[in-house]
């Protein structure tokens, strides 16, 4: 099972201090918490991609970059890449890029993003936003598996005999997740070309999250990509720890109270009873984790959200030191043990892609079931 860190990148007051960092010390910080991910043993780090304040990831593959150099064995991965209002083209090139500075340490997980005034900004409207998620998906699918792309769709200009350079390495794409916490379409969608579904509950309760993720493994056997519990799961959460519980709620209490997401709204007792949310030891913390996959089922990769809401960066770096070196190592024996042993371990990587060979259904546009069905189709006509 792959753990790791995610990062929506909110430059946040200190509620303590009263001290706001720059911007440029927000995004030192970000590399900083990605290189300690590293350090303690960590499998994956992701940043947010955001064109807003109070937020900083305006361009993930430029951070990714800059940590491919100074990383060696990280998983470098995006918690929202925006495929409603990027363009699929610059995509494909920026994530094939990537693959190459990092020797295919890539993956990344794409999202519809939930600022609304970020649409007109890029050209596009909101309610067009699951349209622009499918079009502009299936796009990139054809631009990362076909030397030359002719297209024509409804939201942008039409490709004739388009070649996307760089290939990806080894002409093997990217491993893609979708992202989503409300909408059944993306779990439909991530179910249909057999990729990866993360469902970043941080703010929702397991009911909704165990609908989710049943509704994506269930689309998923029904595509033909294998049994519902072999489908690829990812989870969001979010953790603080001390020696004692009383000590990591004290401590936490006015970081959450005024965070920019859920401050002033529920109290921290009540958002930690109804959301994963864990305040608490190391113990708890194990606990908790372990338990969704009671109502989730055996999944493949756990991101933490660290650093959100002021924290300063001396505070994360310990807690991603706790998390390394006293929470992971036991949640990986245990989750392990409970595995069965026809369920993935963990998602796909470039080296398992590329040891499977060319010839596998991760390398067709359309699912081999629907190929198999418009064969038989145009058969009958």
């Amino acid at each position: 099972m792959q753990f790791g860190i995610f990062t929506v990148g909110d430059v946040t007051t200190d509620p303590v201090t009263g001290r706001t960092p720059s911007e440029a010390e927000r995004i030192k910080a970000m590399v900083a918490i990605g290189e300690k991910a590293e350090e303690v043993g960590l499998d994956v780090f992701a940043t947010g991609e955001h064109h807003n304040p109070p937020f900083v990831p305006s361009s993930p593959t430029t951070m990714l970059g800059y940590l491919a150099a100074r990383t060696e064995r990280l998983i470098l991965s995006t918690a929202t890449t925006l495929i409603t209002t990027s363009d699929p083209v610059k995509i494909a090139e920026d994530f094939a890029m990537l693959q190459h500075l990092s020797d295919g340490r890539v993956d990344l997980m794409l999202g519809r993003g939930n600022t609304g005034p970020v649409y007109p900004w890029f050209g596009k409207d909101i309610r067009d936003g699951l349209a622009l998620a499918v079009e502009n998906y299936h796009l990139l699918r054809r631009l990362w598996r076909e030397p030359r792309v002719d297209w024509e769709g409804r939201f942008r200009t039409p490709l004739q005999g388009y070649t996307s350079t760089p290939a990806p390495l080894d002409g093997t794409p990217p491993f893609v997740w979708h992202g989503s916490i409300r909408s059944p379409e993306i779990a439909e969608q991530a179910a249909y070309y057999g990729d990866g579904f993360f469902h970043n509950n941080i703010f929702w309760n397991k009911e909704h999250t165990e609908q989710m993720v049943r509704l994506y493994r269930q689309r998923f056997e029904h595509y033909g990509h294998g049994a519902a519990d072999q489908a690829f799961v990812g989870l969001g959460g979010q953790v603080f720890m001390a020696e004692t519980e009383a000590e990591a709620k004290k401590v936490f209490r006015p970081y959450f109270d005024n965070a920019p997401v859920y401050g002033h709204g529920p109290s921290l007792e009540d958002f930690t009873e109804l959301t994963p949310l864990t305040v608490g030891t190391p113990e708890q913390v194990i606990e908790r984790t372990l338990g969704f996959a009671d109502f989730a089922g055996d999944y493949q990769r756990q991101l933490f959200l660290m650093d959100h809401a002021g924290l300063p960066l001396e505070m994360v770096l310990d807690q991603i030191e706790i998390l390394g070196r006293e929470v992971v190592p036991v949640l990986r024996k245990e989750f392990e043990i409970r595995r069965p042993a026809h369920v993935p371990s963990e998602p796909p990587t470039h080296s398992s892609l590329v040891a499977a060979g060319p010839d596998t259904p991760f390398h067709l546009v359309e699912p081999a079931r629907e190929r198999v069905a418009a064969t038989e189709n145009r058969v009958e006509a």
